[in-house]
């Protein structure tokens, strides 16, 4: 695949963008961590902090994309490159599986939860986390049926892996983890419908709002219903660059690499630009900490700029102070 100015150009304006949304977030998400000690919120920071990291391994693609073709990117130098951003997105990916899996708990077993799931708990989940996502980014680097055996730059994901890397990433993460992902919600459907049956049944029998809580909050509801949204805007993502990739392989004579790599590559990354929105707009705790950390910007903006005033509202006074002596004292002088 040939260099592209105005696919550079995007890229860049993805990558940056990907960049600041993701770290205001994760800004809000340590913030609220740091008031609620919350291991959920653990969870989200490190979804911010995933989507943080491909943005910065995509921005150096761009450079590739706006230099002269005649000075392509080594092949070996490419290959860390794709395998950074490939660790990264599989980051991103697993932290969604693990967000899903963390309401899941909470809701099939919301006594035990905070047994079960504990600040040790969550943090050896992330290090795990990130550890299989790193095994997965270089897996071609040690398997050669993974690797190209050509290579012409610039650099892409295709010029240094195989299609093979795709299809088998396909088969053994991404169909896998979208079924447990329907499991997960049918069952928490299923546990709602039984909920919903047993409020029924205590409003029959004349029981008292208060003295029955439901099991299943509104609170939990808005997360269940955010977790889907991630995942419902995840798998609209990469699906089509995940079955694109399964067909390239099945028929070699089919070259689908500029599709690929221009238009459907860059729709699953920017699935990493909608994750913080979600987040920003579903969440209401994030909302209301962004609010404020605007609101913390906008006041010492403002008293920055009083402070610039007053100093230079100072120095006009004392010029105009020290002409004012000099004209009293010059007629004096002469007479």
């Amino acid at each position: 695949m040939e260099s592209s100015f105005p696919f550079g150009v995007i890229l860049a304006v993805l990558a940056s963008l990907i960049i600041a949304t993701n770290a205001l977030v994760a800004v809000a998400e340590l913030l609220l961590i740091h008031k609620n000690d919350g291991v959920s919120l653990c969870f989200t920071l490190n979804l911010a902090v995933a989507d943080t990291l491909l943005g910065v391994a995509i921005s150096g693609l761009v450079t590739d994309q706006l230099s002269s073709p005649a000075q392509p990117t080594q092949k070996t130098l490419c290959s860390l490159r794709m395998a950074f951003v490939t660790s990264s997105a599989a980051a991103s990916v697993l932290t969604v599986m693990l967000i899903a899996f963390d309401r899941y708990l909470a809701i099939k077993q919301p006594l035990r939860y905070f047994q079960i799931m504990n600040g040790l708990v969550a943090g050896a989940c992330i290090a795990g986390l990130w550890l299989v996502s790193y095994l997965i980014g270089f897996l071609p680097l040690g398997v050669p049926i993974f690797q190209q055996t050509t290579y012409q730059g610039p650099c892409s994901f295709f010029t240094v892996f195989h299609p093979r890397f795709v299809l088998t990433l396909s088969c053994i993460g991404f169909f896998p983890a979208l079924l447990l992902f329907v499991f997960f919600y049918c069952d928490i459907l299923k546990i709602a419908s039984m909920h919903s049956q047993q409020i029924q049944k205590m409003e029959h029998a004349g029981a008292t709002a208060g003295a029955y809580r439901p099991p299943w909050t509104p609170s939990d509801f808005k997360a269940v219903l955010t977790v889907a949204i991630l995942i419902g805007s995840f798998t609209l993502s990469w699906t089509p660059f995940l079955i694109t990739g399964i067909v390239q392989v099945a028929c070699q004579e089919c070259h689908l690499y500029v599709v690929l790599e221009r238009y459907l590559w860059l729709l699953g990354v920017g699935n990493s630009l909608l994750n913080p929105l979600i987040y920003a707009y579903w969440q209401k705790d994030v909302r209301r900490q962004l609010y404020q950390m605007a609101l913390g910007v906008k006041k010492g903006l403002a008293s920055f700029l009083l402070l610039l005033s007053a100093r230079d509202g100072g120095t006009e006074v004392s010029r105009k102070t020290s002409c004012h002596i000099a004209t009293i004292s010059h007629p004096q002088l002469d007479g």
